[in-house]
C-alpha cells in the first residue's frame, strides 16, 4: 500500500495553526488564573465566578456549528483569520475599570469567536496530510492549549502578581493580533481539497446518518468527559490552589501549569503511539478508539482517590495525573470522523461534534460554583466536584469503548442506504 506524499509547506502551517490554539488556550486560562483576584475586585460569589467561566460557552456550541458549515464552502485561511481577530478585540474591553456584567458579556464574545477554533483547524490542517498522516498533526495542533497555558501562565501571573489582572487581558489582545498579522503574510489554503472527481468516488452521505453512527456518538460521549474536566481546569484550578490548598497567588501561577505539561506528555505520546499502532496494521479501532478511551477510564478512577488524599502534595499530583489523562481522546477523535466523512461534510461534522462536547463546558464551572457555595467548606465543596467529574471521566471512557469502531463505520454506513441517496 502506498502512501500520498505531505504536500510542501504542510508543517509551516501546521506550526501556525499551533500557535493559533495556543493564543486560543492562553485566552481561555486567564479567568481561571485571575479568579482570586477578579472575585475579590468584583466581590462575586462562587456561584457567580462559577456563571462567569460558564459564559465562555454560551455561544460556543452554537457557533462552532454555523462555523462549521460555513467552512464546508469558504476557504479556512479567511474563517481562522477572522476568528483570532474577535480573540483579540473582545479582550480590549477588560484593560481598563470594567464591570461583572461587561467583563460577562466579552467572555460570551470571546468564546463565540473560539467555539469554531480546533474543529476549523484540524479541518484546514487536514487539507495538508492524508487520513494516514493526520494523528501526530493533529497531537501538535492539540499541544497548542497545553503549550498556551505552560507559556502563558508565568508571564500573565507576572502580570496579575506585579500589576493588574486588567494588564494580562490587554496582554493577550496583542498577542492575538500578532498572530493575525503572521497569518495575513504565511497562511494558505492546503492542496488537498476535493475535486469534480473525488466527489464522484466520495458522495455525500445524509447528515442524520453521520451524526446518529454509534463512532460520532462515542466521540461526543467520550470527549464530553474529557472536556468537564479541562472546563475545571480552565476556572477553578488556581482558586482551588489558593482557596482550597492555601498557597499565593505567586506560587499558584507556577503549580497551574502542571496539568498542562503532563497533559501535553499524554498528548505527543498518544498521537507518536497511535502512528505506530497504525503503521504496524492496527485497526483504528484500537489505535484510536481504544487507546483514547482507556485512559479516560483511569485518570477518573484516580481523580476519584482525590478526596481520600492526605497532604497537598499528593493532591495536586493526583489532580494532575487524573484530569491529564483525558487529552488523548481529543488526539484521536477528529481523524476517527475523518475516516469516514466525506471532504465536502467534514468540517461541519468535526464542529458539530465540537459543539456537543463542548457543552460541559458550560455545566461543569458552574456545578463546581454552586457545590462550593453550598458545601460546609470550600475544601469538601471542591473534592466533591472532583468526585463528580471522576464519575463523568469513567461514564464517558466506558462509552468510548464500547462505541468508537471507525474501521467499520464508512462500509457501515454505505450499506445502511441506497447509494442513490449519497448523490
Amino acid at each position: 500500500m502506498t502512501t500520498q506524499p505531505t504536500p510542501k509547506g504542510a508543517w509551516k502551517i501546521t506550526f501556525l495553526l499551533f500557535l493559533f490554539m495556543l493564543v486560543n488556550f492562553a485566552d481561555k486560562i486567564v479567568v481561571g488564573l485571575a479568579g482570586v483576584p477578579i472575585m475579590s475586585e468584583l466581590q462575586l460569589q462562587p456561584e457567580q465566578f462559577g456563571l462567569l467561566g460558564s459564559s465562555f460557552f454560551f455561544l460556543f456550541s452554537i457557533s462552532a456549528i454555523v462555523v462549521g458549515f460555513i467552512v464546508n464552502r469558504i476557504a479556512t485561511r479567511w474563517v481562522l483569520l477572522a476568528l483570532a481577530a474577535i480573540w483579540a478585540l473582545a479582550q480590549f474591553p477588560m484593560v481598563g475599570s470594567v464591570s461583572f456584567t461587561t467583563l460577562l458579556i466579552c467572555r460570551v464574545i470571546l468564546g463565540a469567536g473560539e467555539g469554531p477554533a480546533f474543529s476549523v483547524a484540524a479541518h484546514s490542517v487536514y487539507k495538508w496530510f492524508p487520513d494516514e498522516k493526520r494523528t501526530l498533526p493533529t497531537a501538535i495542533l492539540s499541544q497548542g492549549s497545553a503549550f498556551g497555558v505552560i507559556l502563558a501562565v508565568p508571564a500573565l501571573n507576572w502580570l496579575i502578581v506585579n500589576h493588574s489582572w486588567h494588564y494580562a487581558f490587554g496582554a493577550l489582545g496583542v498577542v492575538g493580533l500578532m498572530w493575525v498579522a503572521a497569518w495575513l503574510v504565511w497562511g494558505k489554503e492546503g492542496p488537498l481539497v476535493q475535486t469534480v472527481a473525488m466527489a464522484a468516488a466520495d458522495p455525500r452521505v445524509p447528515y442524520s446518518r453521520l451524526l446518529t453512527s454509534r463512532t460520532f456518538i462515542g466521540c461526543c460521549a467520550a470527549t464530553f468527559g474529557a472536556y468537564w474536566a479541562l472546563s475545571l481546569g480552565l476556572t477553578w484550578f488556581t482558586p482551588f490552589i489558593v482557596k482550597g490548598l492555601g498557597f499565593s497567588q505567586k506560587d499558584a501561577g507556577w503549580i497551574s501549569i502542571l496539568p498542562w505539561v503532563f497533559g501535553a506528555t499524554v498528548v505527543l505520546l498518544t498521537g507518536w503511539i497511535s502512528q505506530v499502532m497504525m503503521a504496524r496494521g492496527v485497526s483504528t479501532r484500537g489505535a484510536r478508539g481504544v487507546l483514547g478511551s482507556a485512559p479516560l477510564i483511569v485518570g477518573g478512577l484516580i481523580l476519584g482517590t482525590l478526596p481520600y488524599a492526605e497532604g497537598a502534595g499528593l493532591q495536586i499530583a493526583l489532580l494532575v495525573i487524573g484530569s491529564g489523562l483525558c487529552g488523548s481522546i481529543y488526539v484521536v477523535c477528529p481523524p476517527m470522523l475523518g475516516e469516514f466523512t466525506p471532504v465536502s461534510q467534514r468540517g461541519a461534522v468535526i464542529a458539530i461534534y465540537g459543539a456537543i462536547y463542548t457543552l460541559a463546558g458550560i455545566i461543569a464551572p458552574s456545578v463546581m460554583g454552586s457545590v462550593i457555595q453550598h458545601a460546609a467548606a470550600p475544601l469538601e465543596g471542591y473534592m466533591t466536584g472532583f468526585t463528580i467529574n471522576a464519575v463523568i471521566m469513567i461514564s464517558s471512557g466506558l462509552l468510548g469503548l464500547l462505541l468508537l469502531w471507525p474501521n467499520t463505520e464508512r462500509d457501515r454506513l454505505i450499506v445502511q442506504a441506497p447509494l442513490a441517496k449519497f448523490a
